[in-house]
């Protein structure tokens, strides 16, 4: 018994430990299971995140794409095919005849093969079977006789049928090119609806312009100024992206957008505002192949609401008059956009255009009239020859700088001759903020008007409680005049400037015997000279070329009212980037007496009254050859605390005939007046 027992006890301890191992088993089987699982789980994980982080650095990409996109809108849009009436005609080519089935003959049965059968034993059982086979034959050749006829039948109808198309296609054809040319000649003699209809024909066609920008024209053309007025709609300001990058955050398992700054966006959106206008004005000149326009005047406006008056409204953020002379001399692919816009073309940009602040449009579709009464304030002859302003009767070229101030959204009426109080044109500005009560005075001079008669003009603003100003000559202005108008609700108007915005806004009016020209070109070889400096403050840079220490006259000292000499050899030009003012000089043309060409820094007193020298830092002139290569740098001195006014150095004649650059200069804490007295310039 005992020994049964034992054996019972060691098969029960032996099934246990067989029960144990499976036990052991299937948990080591559970525990690989689930490690296979965690190890799956984590490869999961760990393509997810690597596709997530694919995901963002993909939508980054995306965003720097698009952004450099948007930077370089105008170099690739100038690169865009060019609008020609040659593309709007038809060819009268036409597709060959084509018969199709019906151009094989049908097939003639051939006689050989319609012997009689051999085997015939008589003569009579030999003739009937040659008599079934001519039978036959006859039979199939005129069944075949009949399907030719029947198929040069149909040939003849297939054939008459094409020709008809033919020549309906061709007719429309015809009449399609013959309405292409009678346009393009409508275009050609300046007719104004052909004009409008064909630029606005070139601008929707054009494939300069991104998917998704508004490509909406509404124009008018002045056949008296040669003119094309044309609102374009921009893009708004949401086709900067918002976001600057996007990464993915593997802790929170979620992507996370980093926000573009504002300063940025607006930036950004500004560059972006000033390429539409500058390749609107591209395009507009591209496609002038018959030589219809000297200008183009363009208001860049969004479609939105109003924020004024919360109303849907066409708001103008930008606005250019682009001379054809001026802009086909332009490298766009080079440019800067914004200073081109506001510098190089004196066009406006509104500061803010992502809160819709808006700016004043220049020339307005509507605004342009194309009937005879146009010669009531012009002074026009039938001749269309423009008119003299030297010559021109007093009242009308009152009534002229009156008709400006309408053209460029003002109302404007001119006074009465007697008991005026020296004010020859009342205006209206109603642009919010800035606007107001304008008076104007007109100077019909040969010679520059005196100081004497811009401190009248103050007293009067003073007198009848106007917001500002206006003096309007045919002449110009001295360096006295200037100096007294700064920091005061004064403008001076000179005579070259009074023709460029006549022009401008498509009105007519020339100095002396032939139009006004700009100023002659140095003869030669000349220099650009880039300026540069770190630090925000605002400063004019201006050149005196002198004998000694003394301005050879006050049309030598070239600024931003004066902006060459009257040879062409020293002139202000647009700065290349990254200078931020530029002067371009011919020293072989400077006059023989100069011996100096003298450059001066000084604060500009209307942008911060406040501001010193202290803020020129790290200055820095380029010296430049013709196409902009640099050929060397000259290190100036820096501004100190207190100065507004700087000598930053001279270029002096040697008795060689060689300019040699002498660094610096004195610095004047009292502007730019004291330093232009040193140098022979009496300021008032």
């Amino acid at each position: 018994m005992g020994r049964r027992s034992a054996g019972l006890a060691g098969v029960w301890a032996e099934a246990q430990r067989q029960e144990q191992r499976r036990r052991e088993d299937e948990a080591r089987r559970e525990r690989e299971r689930e490690r296979q699982d965690r190890a799956r789980e984590r490869e999961v994980a760990q393509s997810q995140r690597e596709f997530r982080q694919a995901e963002a650095r993909r939508r980054t990409e995306e965003l720097e794409a698009r952004v450099t996109a948007l930077r370089g809108l105008l170099a690739a849009g100038c690169g865009a095919p060019v609008f020609r009436v040659a593309r709007l005609m038809r060819s009268e080519e036409v597709e060959p005849f084509d018969p199709g089935p019906l151009g094989w003959p049908v097939r003639m049965p051939d006689r050989e093969q319609y012997r009689a059968a051999r085997g015939a034993w008589t003569a009579a059982q030999r003739a009937q079977a040659e008599a079934d086979a001519h039978t036959r034959f006859e039979h199939d050749w005129f069944a075949a006789q009949a399907a030719e006829s029947r198929r040069q039948l149909q040939l003849a109808v297939h054939r008459r049928e094409y020709e008809q198309r033919v020549a309906v296609r061709l007719a429309e054809v015809r009449r399609h090119n013959a309405g292409v040319a009678e346009a393009a000649e409508s275009v050609r003699r300046g007719e104004p609806d052909a004009v409008v209809a064909y630029f606005s024909a070139a601008l929707r066609a054009s494939t300069a312009w991104p998917g998704g920008f508004p490509c909406v024209p509404r124009a008018a053309y002045d056949p008296v100024a040669r003119q094309l007025v044309l609102d374009w709609e921009l893009p708004g300001f949401a086709v900067v992206p918002e976001a600057k990058s996007v990464r993915y955050m593997p802790t929170l398992d979620q992507e996370k957008e980093t926000p573009r700054p504002v300063g940025q966006r607006r930036t950004l959106y500004r560059e972006v505002l000033a390429q539409c206008l500058l390749l609107a004005a591209q395009q507009v000149f591209a496609a002038d192949e018959f030589e219809a326009l000297d200008s183009v005047a363009v208001n860049g406006v969004v479609d939105d609401h109003d924020p004024a008056t919360g109303r849907q409204a066409l708001i103008c953020l930008a606005t250019v008059m682009a001379p054809k002379a001026t802009f086909t001399g332009l490298h766009l692919a080079q440019v800067d956009p914004v200073s081109c816009l506001t510098e190089a073309l004196k066009g406006r940009l509104s500061a803010r255009p992502d809160q819709l602040v808006a700016v004043r449009p220049g020339r307005r579709p509507e605004d342009v009239r194309t009937g005879s009464d146009e010669r009531s304030y012009t002074g026009e002859s039938d001749t269309g020859e423009e008119p003299d302003l030297y010559e021109m009767d007093p009242i009308a070229f009152e009534s002229l700088v009156a008709e400006l101030f309408r053209a460029m959204g003002m109302e404007a009426v001119t006074t009465e001759r007697s008991g005026d109080g020296g004010v020859d044109v009342h205006a209206v500005d109603p642009t919010p903020i800035r606007g107001g009560q304008i008076v104007v005075q007109v100077k019909r001079y040969r010679n520059t008007v005196p100081p004497t008669a811009v401190r009248d003009l103050y007293g009067t603003v003073q007198d009848t409680g106007a917001n500002k100003g206006v003096l309007v000559t045919t002449s110009g202005f001295g360096p006295g005049s200037h100096t007294f108008a700064q920091g005061k609700p004064l403008e001076l108007i000179p005579g070259p400037e009074l023709v460029d915005l006549l022009h401008r806004h498509g009105l007519r009016g020339r100095l002396g015997e032939r139009a006004p020209r700009p100023a002659a070109e140095p003869l030669g070889d000349y220099n650009v000279l880039g300026m540069s400096w770190s630090g925000e403050v605002a400063l004019d840079v201006c050149a005196l070329v002198c004998a000694g220490a003394r301005v050879l006259s006050d049309d030598h000292f070239v600024f931003f009212n004066n902006p060459a000499t009257p040879d062409g050899s020293v002139r202000s030009v647009p700065a290349p980037p990254p200078d931020k003012a530029a002067v371009r000089v011919s020293f072989d043309a400077l006059p023989a007496e100069a011996d100096r060409l003298v450059l001066v820094a000084a604060v500009d007193p209307e942008t911060d009254p406040h501001a010193d020298l202290s803020g020129f830092t790290s200055p820095v002139i380029r010296l430049l050859d013709p196409a902009l290569t640099e050929l060397g740098r000259l290190e100036v001195s820096e501004g100190r605390p207190g100065e507004t006014a700087l000598v930053l150095g001279s270029f002096r004649r040697r008795p060689t005939g060689d300019w040699d650059f002498v660094l610096g200069g004195p610095g004047y804490p009292t502007g730019l007046a004291a330093l232009l007295a040193d140098h022979g310039i009496a300021v008032e």
